[in-house]
């Protein structure tokens, strides 16, 4: 089970990094075009799909590589089974808000391809395209935030590790 969970981690952040370059190539076809005066139509609608399709489908793997920012004033200053417990506690919440933004983002796409709702852009994409790198991404955040609930409560979770850079910022 680890190495599928693994798995889809992994798969999620290499296809969000797949989605940062076609950003960027849409990024680049617009200087281009600009400078060649020629016009390629949704080149900025396009670039915000992919910006939020990358962001949405990273956010499990961020959080699995302990690189989300915590607020560990409250946890550090406890010990043992205060702290386990607050940790819990913590956790259930992430999980219940990633349950309704999973919820939420999902009927949200779902409505949109019922409705047809399309962008109000030249380009007119049907707007449940984009929504679903949304869903999928919030789907597979919760199934890390219960991940990490289960490993919690069962004792094998690896506590978050403080990244050496932001020890090194000033």
């Amino acid at each position: 089970m680890r190495k599928l969970l693994d798995g889809l981690y992994n798969s999620a952040a290499a296809v969000a990094a797949l989605f940062l370059v076609g950003l960027l190539v849409m990024v680049l076809l617009s200087i281009v075009s600009r400078q060649l005066h020629f016009h390629v139509p949704g080149t900025d609608a396009y670039a915000g799909y992919l910006m939020a399709a990358s962001g949405f489908l990273a956010l499990a793997h961020t959080l699995k590589r302990g690189e989300h920012i915590r607020v560990t004033l409250l946890v550090n200053a406890l010990k043992g089974r205060a702290k386990k417990a607050m940790e819990i506690w913590a956790l259930a919440v992430a999980t219940l808000l990633a349950l309704l933004f999973a919820v939420y983002s999902c009927k949200l796409a779902w409505q949109s391809r019922v409705f047809n709702d399309i962008s109000t852009g030249s380009d007119a994409t049907p707007l449940w395209l984009p929504q679903l790198a949304m869903a999928f991404g919030a789907l597979i955040l919760l199934i890390a935030f219960l991940d990490e609930l289960v490993l919690e409560i069962m004792g094998r979770r690896l506590a978050p590790v403080a990244s050496s850079e932001a020890l090194r910022n000033e």
